[in-house]
């Protein structure tokens, strides 16, 4: 089953930035997915255990770092890649 998802992250600290963007760039290793940034959110297109496995690690290293953290997720039950110019 393909999903998207759309993934806020707010790292509750100075230089959040740089913690985004660790996080989006470990998102952005996964071939087999696609990843699209802007400047709210970011989202993510593919397989859905893929995704699920890949979002368990990555918040959990996340969280181990800066616990004082907040993600929101939007998950959609197809792959929406495509159909809005993106």
């Amino acid at each position: 089953m393909e999903i998207s998802v759309d993934i806020s992250l707010y790292p509750l600290q100075e230089n959040y930035e740089r913690a985004i963007l660790e996080f989006i760039d470990k998102l952005e290793k996964e071939p087999s997915i696609k990843v699209v940034r802007n400047e709210l959110s970011t989202q993510i297109h593919g397989e859905y255990r893929t995704i699920m496995r890949l979002l368990e690690d990555e918040i959990f290293s996340v969280f181990t770092k800066i616990p004082h953290s907040v993600f929101v997720l939007k998950i959609v039950g197809n792959n929406r890649v495509g159909l809005y110019g993106i």
